[in-house]
């Protein structure tokens, strides 16, 4: 076996073995299922409202919420350009959310998504403010769960005009919460007391968000994280929803509860796949971080809780935090964390690799402004690709075609050792040093491939940018796998593909991972077929099962697949030109269908 063979042959064996592996351990997830229509319910013995945990000057005090949100308190709608909605005025609770420039699925009349929800919903998840009772104050005093606040009849939550709510404790405490949204998805809360009582007050602003049972659709999916994520002083914590069970048991009320004191920075929430919601402090605001896990109520929570405060007789005191309630797309969470929020753009799960992911879907990102097609900016960010790594594979595919130059060379090496394999090693690694040909060399764009490829698939996975994200025809999502398939004749027969988690699907492929082995399969017709049976048997399989083996990853995946093929083809053709050895890729594709005389096969 020649060295080239050696290396073309370890090089795919490698590359198949990592595919093999990432594929049996990552497996592609199930594709996501339309949700179904939340039903307004009474909500059941139990099903109250979170209990906020509010840390106070001296001691933590839990309030808790002893009714469930009344289906017919009062409420101010929420009307942005990218947010639909309305606030409860029972708690003054933000918890109906929707999402207007996003919908379930890609069904004509498919609903927009739905975010936060009010009691009494499957899914409940809303956020709750208020203040924790120091030294003076009982649980009476301060604004609950379930206090009705007092709002101007008719106001609408828009960006530019926001609304305050107001509630008087009956004994001279006056709480105010004027509640601001921008025009994407961050909301402003301004918390504020006035004290008339007669006496000094201490107390301690919180802010809730809770969650009822874990969300629907949840992916359980290595790849990608759901649940808990906050930043504490520059350190990213993510935790998922079922981990929340271990954290240390609280004697108050026995939950599991996990508490970090924050210096100056920071934030917390709970993140889906392509949505979160995050309470954040102001940028150099202390504040105690709170998770907790209320087993009991299955109900999921995070708190933060601002230093106490005094407010003397006649004084008052005012505190904002802010609410993040939407998509998670990259473009405006820049933007805030460009505004003063630490951290905030690794809501995103950019993985291990981020310092591959981050840079490539900045790159993917702006190809897609440039371009306005996703499939096309796949295409473009593999062009790019291929140019920053085309010296190291000039010289890969140069070394390839001197190596083709030195057969004859080679072949009389051979014949001079004969069966002596250490006089022939000694004499081939004299003549590689005398030509200065590196035989490993080949191997080296396969394994340059191999983060891209990984760094690629989490950035097509994880990010909301490739959701729903059209290239062209059948294609209208590339974040899924390919919607056609040999069984219909790729659309022309009158019957459906079968469905993309059927065990039929793994079988009747698409157009796409078809397009990919053909790729793979020319690619290998740059060179004749090693005369070894074996090295035969695997060169003819290979494309083939990789062929099944993508077919089920994100189409936008096999897409850079595609492409990449496609472009090392040509230039590892024009660089073998370059330096004398013309491919006989139409000779070598013929002899591929001959059939071998049997003498050969033996």
């Amino acid at each position: 076996m020649d060295d080239q063979n050696k290396n073309l042959i370890l090089a795919t064996v490698l590359s198949f073995l990592v595919i093999l592996g990432w594929y049996t351990f990552f497996p592609p997830p199930e594709p996501e299922q339309a949700p179904q229509t939340a039903v307004t319910e009474t909500a059941p013995a139990g099903d109250t409202a979170a209990a906020p945990s509010a840390a106070g000057a001296d001691a933590v005090a839990d309030t808790a919420a002893e009714e469930a949100a009344a289906p017919d308190a009062p409420r101010v709608a929420i009307d942005t350009p990218r947010v639909t909605g309305s606030i409860s005025l029972q708690g003054g609770r933000i918890d109906d959310l929707s999402l207007k420039d996003y919908r379930e699925t890609l069904d004509e009349g498919s609903p927009i998504v739905k975010l936060l929800k009010p009691v009494g919903e499957a899914g409940a998840y809303y956020a709750l403010y208020g203040w924790a009772p120091g030294a003076g104050l009982t649980l009476n005093d301060v604004p609950g769960a379930n206090t009705i606040w007092s709002a101007p009849e008719g106001a609408t939550l828009s960006p530019g005009s926001p609304v305050t709510l107001t509630w008087d404790n009956g004994n001279g405490l006056t709480f105010s919460r004027t509640i601001a949204v921008d025009e994407d998805y961050m909301f402003s809360v301004t918390q504020s007391v006035a004290n008339a009582s007669g006496g000094t007050v201490s107390l301690a602003p919180y802010g809730t968000l809770a969650r009822h049972g874990q969300p629907e659709g949840l992916k359980n999916f290595f790849i990608l994280h759901e649940g808990l994520v906050g930043m504490t002083d520059g350190e990213l914590a993510e935790t998922d929803y079922d981990d929340m069970a271990d954290f240390d048991p609280d004697p108050r009320d026995g939950s599991k509860s996990s508490v970090k004191q924050v210096e100056a920075n920071g934030w917390i929430g709970f993140t889906d796949h392509y949505w979160m919601s995050t309470l954040v402090p102001a940028p150099g605001q202390g504040f105690r971080s709170i998770a907790k896990f209320d087993e009991r109520r299955d109900i999921y929570q995070t708190d933060i809780v601002l230093p106490t405060v005094t407010v003397a007789e006649g004084q008052s005191t005012e505190v904002t935090t802010q609410l993040f309630a939407g998509a998670k797309e990259w473009d405006a969470i820049r933007g805030y964390e460009k505004a003063g929020i630490e951290g905030f753009l690794d809501v995103i799960d950019w993985g291990w690799f981020f310092f591959l992911t981050k840079p490539m879907f900045w790159l993917l990102h702006n190809l897609n402004v440039l371009i306005g097609n996703m499939g096309w900016a796949i295409i473009g960010l593999t062009v790019v690709i291929k140019i920053l790594v085309f010296p190291l594979a000039y010289k890969s595919y140069a070394s390839m075609a001197k190596m083709k130059e030195l057969q004859p060379e080679m072949e009389k090496l051979k014949e001079r050792a004969g069966d002596d394999r250490q006089k022939m090693q000694k004499e081939m690694m004299e003549l590689y040093k005398k030509e200065k040909v590196n035989p490993a060399a080949g191997c080296l764009p396969i394994l340059i491939q191999i983060p891209i490829f990984f760094s690629l698939y989490k950035v097509i996975f994880v990010t909301l940018e490739l959701r729903h994200a059209p290239f062209f025809g059948p294609f209208q999502d590339l974040s899924a796998p390919d919607p056609t398939s040999i069984m219909n004749l790729f659309g022309l027969l009158p019957f459906a593909s079968p469905a993309p988690e059927s065990i039929l699907a793994l079988v009747f492929i698409g157009i796409l991972p078809i397009l990919l082995g053909i790729s793979m399969w020319l690619q290998q017709k740059l060179n004749p077929a090693p005369t070894d049976p074996t090295q035969q048997m695997i060169f003819a399989w290979m494309p083939w099962v990789f062929m099944f083996m993508l077919g089920g990853f994100a189409s936008g995946l096999v897409v850079y697949w595609i492409a990449n093929n496609t472009i090392t083809f040509s230039q590892q053709y024009l660089i073998m030109r370059s330096h004398g050895y013309k491919p006989d890729v139409f000779g070598n594709i013929k002899s591929s269908f001959k059939k071998k005389p049997k003498a050969e096969k033996e």
